[in-house]
C-alpha cells in the first residue's frame, strides 16, 4: 500500500523537503510528545520525519521548526495556525453522525484549532475547514476511524465530506466595533 506522509509543522513542499532534508533526526529530538518519528524503510524517505496521526498526532508545540538545521522545516513557521502539514477530512460512511444518527463530537471537541478548523456545521454535525493545519488529533481521537488526514495537496477521498470555507474567528478583545 502506498505510504502517505504526513511532515511535520512548517515542511516546505515534499519534492524541495527530499532535497533539504540532512536525516539528521533532530526534529524528533526535540519533539517533547514524540509526535515525529523518522521513517524506516530504504531510498530517499529513509530517515525523514513523519507524523502518523492514528499513533501519535502533532500537539502543535511548534518546536521542530526552529530545530531544523537545513530549512526543510520552515524556522519562521511558529504560530500553530500556519502548521501546514495537511487537511483533515470526516469520512461520511464512516462517522457516526452519517451512518447511525449518534451524536459525536469527539473531533470537535479535541480540536485545538475548534470553531476554526472544525466547525458544527448547522450547530450540529462537525465539518472540517480549510483552516485545518492537518495535525491529526482529530484523527487520533475518533473512535470509529472516520477522520483520514492527508499531506497538503493529496486529494480529498471519495468518501469525505466536503471541506466547509474558512470559519469566521471571532474578534479578538479590543477589535470589533467601538462605540
Amino acid at each position: 500500500m502506498f505510504d502517505i506522509l504526513l511532515r511535520p509543522p512548517g515542511a516546505v513542499s515534499e519534492r524541495e523537503f527530499l532535497a533539504r532534508c540532512v536525516h539528521c533526526g533532530q526534529c524528533a529530538e526535540i519533539c517533547p510528545h514524540r509526535c515525529i518519528r523518522l521513517k524506516r524503510g530504504f531510498g530517499p524517505v529513509r530517515n525523514t520525519p513523519v507524523v502518523r496521526p492514528r499513533r501519535a498526532p502533532c500537539l502543535l508545540c511548534m518546536k521542530c521548526p526552529s530545530a531544523c538545521p537545513s530549512g526543510a522545516l520552515d524556522p519562521t513557521v511558529t504560530d500553530m495556525r500556519r502548521a501546514g502539514m495537511g487537511q483533515a477530512y470526516i469520512l461520511e460512511d464512516r462517522c457516526h453522525n452519517f451512518t447511525d444518527g449518534v451524536m459525536c463530537w469527539t473531533c470537535y471537541d479535541k480540536c485545538p484549532l475548534r470553531g476554526e478548523a472544525v466547525i458544527l456545521k448547522n450547530g450540529i454535525t462537525p465539518a472540517m475547514t480549510r483552516r485545518c493545519v492537518g495535525c491529526g488529533i482529530c484523527e487520533y481521537v475518533c473512535p470509529v476511524q472516520a477522520v483520514v488526514t492527508l499531506p497538503t495537496g493529496h486529494p480529498a477521498p471519495d468518501n469525505a465530506l466536503p471541506t466547509e470555507p474558512a470559519a469566521i474567528a471571532p474578534p479578538k478583545p479590543g477589535q470589533g466595533k467601538t462605540s
